[in-house]
């Protein structure tokens, strides 16, 4: 039982001096809040008394106590006193000159601006008219350098001289249509237009069986046509 006793009394002890030290620096807190209370009691006392001076000073002076501080808004009751009291005509240009839009005249700086865009934009119209000319110009000068396509009768007259060995139509037909596909040559075509060189003494015709043979006649070769003896004159 002592042992128990012992231990209580040493808490209590212990508690004791903690609630003690606790108090005293709840009471400390309290004195320094109060002081400083006491001091802004004092400043805001100072202050009420700086207002006091100077709002009779302000009245002394005649000075107004509380001036206004909010901006007026359009149409507020200054301005429609100010407005009353000028003339209708003068009221009347004011309020159109107050309104959303304000037409202005252009300056002279925006007139010459305003011509100079004009100008430029003329200029490149001008210049893009020249150039598709010029361009039209150059495409009808290279088509017009471009040689003309030979014809089939130029194309069957070269194949012939260039070759020395008789050519039947149907070889002829073959070779030009290798060389020009795009011309879609035909063994009649040819056939006629051989003929038709051969009308005019430009091919020689020839047979070997039945197959028909063309060839470019020999010009060194063909005799020179018979001279007419001049008549003799009558004494």
């Amino acid at each position: 039982m002592s042992g128990n006793s012992t231990t209580v009394t040493e808490l209590t002890s212990q508690y004791s001096a903690q609630v003690t030290a606790d108090l005293e620096r709840n009471r400390k807190e309290q004195d320094r809040i109060a002081g400083e209370i006491e001091a802004l009691q004092g400043q805001l006392a100072a202050l009420r008394h700086d207002q006091a001076v100077l709002e009779n000073i302000q009245r002394a002076i005649g000075a107004p106590q509380e001036p206004a501080v909010t901006a007026e808004e359009p149409g507020t009751e200054a301005e429609q006193e100010a407005v009353a009291a000028v003339p209708a005509p003068r009221a009347a240009r004011r309020t159109k000159a107050s309104g959303p839009a304000q037409r202005t005249k252009p300056t002279r700086p925006a007139k010459r601006a305003k011509g100079k865009a004009a100008a430029t934009t003329n200029r490149k119209r001008s210049g893009a008219k020249k150039a598709t000319k010029s361009t039209a110009e150059t495409a009808d000068a290279a088509s017009s350098s471009t040689p003309s396509t030979p014809s089939l009768v130029e194309l069957v007259r070269d194949h012939l001289a260039a070759h020395e060995e008789p050519r039947s139509a149907a070889e002829i037909t073959s070779a030009l249509a290798e060389q020009h596909p795009e011309r879609g040559v035909k063994a009649t075509v040819v056939r006629s237009t051989l003929e038709g060189l051969v009308a005019r003494n430009q091919a020689h015709r020839s047979k070997q069986g039945r197959s028909v043979f063309y060839t470019v006649p020999d010009t060194a070769a063909e005799p020179s046509a018979p001279t007419e003896a001049a008549p003799e004159q009558s004494d």
